[in-house]
């Protein structure tokens, strides 16, 4: 039996998948398309129960990739039985979905998830008198608190029509026979069109299940039914003489409203702390003020507290590379082994290692705000200024989560209505300062910025907002086919994290770095130490003779006008398409400096970059142009699976090139007049 799970963003519908399936889960993408699908199985009562977590959706109407896919599923012949997880909480905005699927005549069981969430607003919700309306079990459940679990499978496993000794109002679930008992009733008019196109359809296609619904899709003139049912659309073209899609959700609603005033207690409350918090935090004048004071506050932590505790760290290390260093001296190896060893691994890797302290800050910071219910109020105040430069507080989503990384954003573009808006949006979170940009910062800011190092990588953080809002100006500008843009979002209860879910958060991101720490940095390094030790005469200790002397020097004229014409630059900027802190690693490995991210390893740098004629505003520079440049090969190998074209993909870069010399150009030149 296979039991899908299906409802609003930020219901609660994950956790509660997780709670039955716990570690057993495998992770794939839909046949045919980039949506992420996740199964599991549970044992119950001998029975073994598939259960499949549905993308995140507010109706059934095949406008994004994620609602095209959980329709399709559904109506599919895979899935026995739906649990409709419900926010108990937003009981009204929730039924809009759980009345699409009852429609579609599948098994349903409600699930009234966050039941605590409504217990502490003092309202009441009637557990008898809503399945009495709906027809459907309605379960009181906690997926956090993991209650009320086995009354939830017990009814599902009971509601299955394919099973013999299901119970619960099962006729109104035969195909057959649903369109004569319907749970919502539309007015006359509706309901006269929907009776006549259920007997044109009888008649073209008999074994159609689900009559009814296709007749309410075909009114609403849905695409993708609409080519379903071209065959009998000839004979009803006095029928579905216009699109009644707005006529059917306002009755949706209307039914809805009567379904509250019946089952909901104490509706209307005083304002809770939701409330009063979100008067200022999404405030049209506060709201991004206080964003911008917020993310502030985050990196002053991740420079204080991340920065005191790199302390300990940079002592271990340091520690490990004397003992590695002299037990390679006892041993007596070759240079060649010494240097790769000391020069190269543990220079480039131990160095990124040592900063491990403020990457686990970083991150400890952003799941609480997202864990608390903070990060939507952002895409919400950032809608207004968005939606100016062509781009909706929707597809500020992806770019927030470009500040951790930009794979999972580029990923989640595909919440996106329009296949324009998701090329858009990807090109625009590059230009976000990921996590594994941070390195660089801390690496040249405190060189060359002692004392104002937080605010020199805090205006990196800015300047990409800003370079991605004047990019999408442009965007905006010259695209003659310009489409409306809406914000459909949930503002979930504000909440205080959970401990659990923090850890879970912090940990895979943790883990994530060390894994690139331990596979793509280390192979970086190594490739770069090989390219700076090795020329055409073979192992040299001549580092301008070296591949990479060679390689680099091609690259100064280029950088040369953004001042940034040292070859060592040019190596150094190349490793960072493998992974962005291979530039903070690479300047290790270049100028043989192990721990480079400590105070020691900054202090020995600094001199050697001066030396050169590498100052503040080179250094500043730099750190522009490692912000806006193409991302990593992992990003760009998403972007190329999310877009399906290798042009589309060419196209990206190059721009993000242009865009990222250009703009140094300027910092450059604009700084110039003042250093």
């Amino acid at each position: 039996m296979t039991i899908g799970f299906i409802g609003n963003p930020n219901c609660g519908k994950t956790t509660l998948f997780n709670a039955y399936t716990g570690a057993h889960l495998k992770v794939a993408n839909w046949p045919g398309v980039t949506v992420e699908k996740k199964e599991g199985a549970m044992k119950y009562h001998n029975q073994i129960y598939k259960l499949v977590d549905l993308p995140g959706t507010y109706s059934l109407t095949s406008y994004t990739i994620e609602e095209i896919v959980s329709r399709n599923y559904i109506l599919s012949d895979e899935v026995d039985v739906l649990i409709n997880v419900v926010d108990a909480s937003a009981l009204e905005r929730n039924l809009y979905l759980t009345l699409q699927l009852i429609e579609l005549g599948k098994p349903v069981v409600m699930a009234l998830n966050m039941m605590d969430i409504v217990e502490k607003r003092g309202m009441e919700i009637d557990l008898h008198r809503l399945p009495e309306i709906l027809g459907i079990p309605a379960v009181p459940v906690s997926a956090r608190k993991k209650t009320g679990l086995e009354i939830l499978i017990h009814a599902a496993a009971h509601h299955n029509t394919r099973n013999n000794n299901f119970s619960i109002n099962s006729e109104m679930y035969s195909h057959n026979l649903f369109h004569l008992n319907p749970v919502l009733t539309y007015s006359s008019g509706i309901e006269n069109k929907i009776a006549k196109i259920i007997s044109a359809l009888r008649v073209k296609y008999p074994d159609m299940e689900n009559c009814r619904w296709h007749a309410i899709k075909l009114l609403e003139k849905d695409d993708e039914i609409t080519r379903k049912c071209i065959d009998a659309l000839s004979d009803l073209t006095d029928v579905i003489d216009r699109s009644y899609e707005t006529d059917i959700i306002n009755q949706k609603y209307e039914f809805i409203e009567t379904i509250i005033e019946e089952v909901l207690v104490n509706k209307e409350k005083s304002k809770d702390l939701t409330d009063r918090a979100d008067a200022l935090l999404t405030h049209k004048i506060w709201g991004l003020p206080l964003f911008l004071l917020i993310m502030a506050l985050v990196f002053f932590l991740t420079f204080t507290v991340g920065d005191f505790l790199k302390i300990y760290f940079e002592i271990f290390i340091k520690w490990a590379t004397n003992i590695i260093s002299s037990a390679l001296t006892a041993l007596q190896v070759s240079d060649i082994i010494y240097s790769l060893v000391v020069n190269g691994i543990l220079a480039g890797v131990g160095g990124l290692l040592s900063f491990l302290p403020n990457i686990f800050i970083l991150f400890l910071a952003l799941a609480f705000l997202e864990d608390s219910g903070y990060m939507s109020r952002v895409a919400y105040v950032m809608d207004g200024i968005m939606g100016k430069f062509g781009v909706s507080g929707k597809g500020f989503i992806p770019m927030l989560l470009g500040f951790g990384c930009s794979v999972p954003a580029v990923m989640a573009t595909r919440a996106l209505e329009s296949r324009k808006d998701r090329l858009r949006v990807m090109f625009l979170i590059p230009f976000m300062s990921c996590s594994a940009k941070l390195p660089i910062y801390v690496l040249f800011s405190g060189m060359f910025f002692p004392k104002y190092a937080m605010l020199a990588a805090y205006s990196m953080y800015i300047l990409g907002l800003v370079i991605a809002i004047i990019a999408a100006f442009v965007i905006n500008k010259t695209d003659r086919k310009k489409e409306a843009n809406m914000l459909l979002i949930e503002m979930p209860e504000y909440k205080s994290p959970s401990a659990h879910t923090i850890i879970i958060y912090v940990w895979d991101k943790i883990k994530d770095y060390l894994s690139r720490a331990g596979t793509v940095i280390l192979v970086a390094s190594i490739v770069i130490w090989f390219i700076l030790n090795f020329g055409f005469s073979g192992y040299t200790q001549d580092i301008s003779k070296s591949f990479g002397a060679v390689l680099g020097k091609y690259l100064v004229p280029v950088l040369n006008p953004i001042g940034l014409g040292w070859w060592q630059v040019g190596v150094a900027l190349i490793a960072g398409i493998s992974a962005k802190e291979v530039i903070a690693a690479s300047f290790a490995v270049l100028f043989g400096i192990s721990n480079i991210l400590s105070h020691e390893g900054m202090s020995t740098l600094a001199p050697v970059l001066s030396n050169m004629g590498f100052g503040a505003l080179n250094a500043y520079v730099l750190m522009t142009f490692a912000l806006l440049y193409p991302p990593c090969i992992a990003a760009l190998a998403t972007i190329k699976r999310e877009s399906g074209s290798w042009r589309q993909l060419g196209l990206i870069v190059v721009l993000q090139i242009c865009v990222a010399w250009g703009v140094s150009f300027i910092v450059y030149r604009i700084g110039g007049l003042f250093i």
